[in-house]
């Protein structure tokens, strides 16, 4: 096979492989345009050549042209330029080519995946791009379910919808169909196995009685009495699962934040102290959601401890739904996986990452821990991953894959006008997903770049391999920066935490200085002069984003970075949080030393024009 090439994947930074995007756009506009005609070609055309001589034709024509013009300079102005390496801010970056161009060729068509008479085309390429993603996640695609959503708020929240009414059927089956359960009793009944429920669903389907239990789990009935449950979740949980809980009724409540240990990974500690006290008091666990990738540090949990925690739970008769949100790290999954689509050993991985190109330089990632999180992504029930992140699609498109394709059934709904019951149920979306119309130019995106790269170590592994290690040049040249000077006065940068993947954490700090109020004002000041608060974004050397560690969210995790930073505790205790900048290295361009060097001496400068500016601005 040959290799992928990176450079020739992207439009690139100065447009450098604008002849063939635009040979391709060409193209595929004069493909859509001849697709036009040649539908019953003895059909007269509908608008006359006299007709668009008129002069309101042109003015119409002119109007639209004016308009597009003037859209264009919006955009220019104010859009952020994603393609840049000087673009270290959320998590965005330049989008595939292949993507954005399948993307473009199918919006001339408008699919609507809600339906397949709406999408004959683009529902197909949707269930083939659910099971690569199942496939990627280490599911067996013959038996799970996945599919696209709008982004990784709606896959969180079908992934508790999916949770909630699966732990409400066996006291369902109870009610409905008491021999199936007969000696097992309420608590038994709601710490069952997911594999467990599913099968006692088979047992009742068999006995045709399905639609009556259904409508008695809490897809019915809704939430009684407190049941099912808890919902468990990482303090440095994506603010969706606040609002998950809010809209499928489980009420904010029953959502428990575990704590996380100073590398911002959640503390499987404090989890299993979580759920001790909720066994004690005879309070079932809904679901514990782990994060791969989380959206502010880029910390990835330690699943296969909870994974085994869970193993040792159920041996003493209590389980849970597992569900992990892996919105922003799930596709590095790739980069763990062979030329066969199989799972590495660890020797062989760092072999492989190094002797095949995919890092340029020595770089020990990823450690023991990262790994073996990566490896017990097979064990999750649920998984939700965003292609629109470390996919590079154009947004909107986030995914949920689903371990046993049998749970479609907790969810699925039929609307009549709309579906037909068919034997190919997969192909109805609209009943078993929370959207209702949905574009499925996104959906031929990410089958298109699906396409073009493997889901492995030889595709998007080495686009991912290359933030990755842009990501640790950054974070190593922050590490040995020497202090910047001007006017007298020394500022230091410290990174937050050795990254678990490609997020970069970092905040300023004058030396002699013991404020911590003082260094979160001068890391907002350097914020608001390296983000679009500079404006406008066009002419900004650097720019970044920003997040706030405070202890209603964290706890006393950040503790240890304020004392890394050279202040006394005294003065965590009293402001209780820090203001950091965030750069999110998702650019595959940073892996590249001329461009790294460039990039580095540009920060640099830009830094010291901007502690400049903001020393001269307090003694003035």
């Amino acid at each position: 096979m040959k290799r992928i090439n990176v450079d020739a994947l992207f439009l690139g930074p100065k447009s450098e492989n604008r002849v063939f995007f635009k040979k391709m756009l060409n193209l595929m506009i004069d493909d859509h345009i001849g697709w036009r005609e040649c539908y019953h070609p003895d059909d007269k055309p509908v608008i006359t050549g006299k007709e668009q001589e008129w002069e309101d034709f042109a003015h119409t024509l002119q109007k639209t042209r004016e308009v597009l013009v003037e859209l264009a300079a919006h955009l220019q102005i104010a859009s952020m330029p994603w393609f840049s390496p000087r673009y270290l801010g959320h998590m965005n970056a330049d989008t595939l080519m292949a993507a954005t161009l399948g993307y473009m060729l199918t919006l001339l068509y408008n699919p609507n995946n809600c339906a397949y008479e709406g999408s004959p085309a683009t529902t197909a390429l949707e269930i083939e791009a659910g099971e690569q993603l199942a496939k990627l996640m280490g599911y067996d695609p013959t038996r799970a379910w996945g599919h696209i959503t709008s982004g990784g708020t709606i896959a969180n929240y079908e992934g508790l919808w999916i949770a909630r009414n699966l732990k409400s059927i066996p006291l369902a089956v109870k009610e409905i169909c008491p021999a199936l359960v007969e000696g097992l009793t309420d608590w038994q009944l709601l710490n069952l196995r997911t594999d467990r429920i599913l099968d006692l669903m088979d047992q009742v389907r068999a006995e045709g009685k399905f639609d009556a239990v259904r409508s008695r789990s809490a897809r019915g009935t809704g939430i009684r009495g407190g049941l099912p449950g808890k919902v468990l979740v990482p303090q440095s949980k994506h603010y969706s699962w606040v609002k998950a809980v809010d809209v499928l009724g489980i009420g904010q409540d029953n959502l428990i934040q575990v704590n996380v240990k100073d590398n911002f990974r959640m503390d499987v500690g404090h989890l299993k102290m979580a759920i001790d006290g909720l066994v004690s008091r005879q309070m079932p666990v809904l679901a514990v959601v782990a994060v791969i990738g989380t959206t502010e540090e880029g910390a990835v949990d330690e699943l296969h401890q909870i994974v085994k925690l869970r193993e040792r739970y159920e041996n003493d008769g209590i389980s849970f739904y597992l569900h992990v949100d892996a919105a922003y790290g799930g596709y590095a999954r790739t980069i763990f996986l062979d030329e066969d689509d199989a799972f590495m050993d660890f020797d062989r991985l760092t072999h492989t990452l190094h002797q095949d190109g995919v890092f340029r330089d020595p770089l020990a990632w990823p450690d023991l821990e990262v790994f073996q999180a990566f490896e017990a992504m097979s064990e999750a029930d649920s998984i939700t991953v965003d292609p629109h992140k470390m996919g590079y699609i154009p947004y909107a498109a986030g995914a949920i894959v689903a371990k046993d394709r049998r749970v479609i059934d907790l969810i699925s709904y039929f609307a009549a006008y709309v579906f037909e019951k068919v034997e190919d149920q997969p192909l109805l979306l609209g009943s078993y997903i929370m959207e209702g119309s949905k574009a499925g130019a996104v959906v031929a995106a990410v089958w298109a770049a699906h396409k073009v790269l493997p889901l492995n170590v030889t595709g998007y592994g080495r686009i991912i391999g290359a933030s990755i290690e842009g990501a640790a040049r950054f974070y190593r040249s922050l590490l040995t920066a020497p202090p910047i000077e001007t006017q007298g006065r020394r500022f230091k940068v410290h990174p937050l935490v050795k990254p678990d993947f490609n997020m970069v954490d970092f905040a300023f700090h004058e030396l002699g200085n013991d404020s911590l109020e003082a260094a979160n004002r001068l890391n907002q000041m350097i914020y608001e002069r390296c983000s679009y608060k500079g404006g406008p974004v066009y002419l900004e050397d650097f720019i970044t984003s920003k997040t706030v560690l405070a202890l209603d969210e964290y706890g006393n995790a950040p503790r240890a970075f304020v004392s890394a930073m050279g202040l006394p505790l005294r003065e965590w205790d009293a402001v209780k949080s820090v203001f950091v900048l965030r750069s999110c290295v998702l650019t595959p361009y940073l892996a590249k030393h001329t461009t790294f060097e460039d990039y580095w001496e540009s920060f640099l400068k830009t830094m010291w024009n901007t502690l400049h500016a903001i020393v001269a601005k307090e003694e003035a």
